[in-house]
C-alpha cells in the first residue's frame, strides 16, 4: 500500500470508532428491506439518501445502518463497482506529495466517484484528507464523520470471529480498508461458505483471521450472471 494512503488512514483514525463498544447486532435484512421501502418509515431510503448526499451530520447510527445495508437492495448496487475516474485518481494515490494545485481536481474526482457510489470509503477518506490539506477543516470533519459512521455500521454488524458473526460489507475493498485502519496485514483470502476469511500470520495478532459476510455480494454476482 502506498505510504501516502497509510497517512490518510492515520489522519481519519483520529475520529473515534466506537461501534464495538456498543456490541454488535447481526443485520435483519428482511426488516431492513421492509423499512427502507415504507414511505411512512423514518428509514424510507430516498429520504435517507437525500440527507446523506447533503452531508447531514444528524443522521443516527440506525439511519446509517439502513443506508449502508439497505444499499444491497438498490438497483444501482454492484458488488464489483470501480470508479469511472479510477485511472485519473490513481496518479494522485501514487504521488509522494500532493501539490496545492492538485487539491481541487482531486475534490472534483472524489465527489464524482461518490455520486456514482455514496459508500466509496476510499474516496471519503481521501476527500477528508485533501480538505484537511487545503485548510478546510469544517469540510474535512464532515466527510470524516461520514467515513467513520459507515465504518461503525460495519463494525457493529458482527465481531468477525466466525462466519455466523462476520462483518457485513458492500464490497471486498471495504474489508481491506477496515484492516488497514487497524494496521493489520492479511496473509491469504479464502471463501468459507458465505464469508470471506482473511487469515493472518500466526502469532502476530490475537486472532488468526477475520470473517466478512459476503452473502449479499454473492447474491448480487449471481443476478449479474443471469
Amino acid at each position: 500500500m502506498p505510504k501516502q494512503f497509510i497517512l490518510l488512514l492515520i489522519f481519519c483514525f483520529g475520529f473515534q470508532l466506537n461501534a464495538q463498544d456498543l456490541g454488535f447486532k447481526i443485520p435483519d435484512y428482511k426488516t431492513i428491506e421492509k423499512e427502507i421501502n415504507d414511505k411512512n418509515s423514518k428509514f424510507f431510503y430516498p429520504k435517507l439518501m437525500e440527507r446523506l448526499v447533503k452531508n447531514d451530520t444528524l443522521l443516527t447510527h440506525d439511519e446509517y445502518s439502513h443506508l449502508y445495508l439497505g444499499y444491497f437492495f438498490q438497483p444501482k448496487y454492484n458488488a464489483f463497482w470501480t470508479p469511472s475516474d479510477e485511472e485519473k485518481l490513481q496518479k494522485y494515490y501514487t504521488k509522494e506529495k500532493l501539490e496545492a494545485s492538485d487539491y481541487d481536481e482531486i475534490i472534483k474526482l472524489s465527489n464524482n466517484s461518490l455520486t456514482e457510489f455514496p459508500f466509496d470509503l476510499r474516496q471519503l477518506n481521501y476527500l477528508a484528507y485533501v480538505y484537511h490539506l487545503k485548510g478546510d477543516e469544517a469540510a474535512a470533519k464532515i466527510i470524516a464523520f461520514k467515513f467513520h459512521s459507515i465504518l461503525n455500521v460495519i463494525l457493529s454488524s458482527g465481531d468477525g470471529k466466525k462466519c455466523e458473526t462476520g462483518f457485513h460489507v458492500l464490497m471486498v475493498d471495504h474489508e481491506y480498508i477496515l484492516l488497514n485502519l487497524f494496521e493489520i496485514e492479511s496473509k491469504e483470502q479464502s471463501l468459507v461458505g458465505n464469508c470471506d476469511y482473511l487469515s493472518f500470520e500466526k502469532g502476530v495478532y490475537n486472532v488468526d483471521g477475520i470473517y466478512f459476510n459476503v452473502e449479499k455480494m454473492l447474491e448480487n454476482e449471481r443476478k449479474a450472471l443471469k
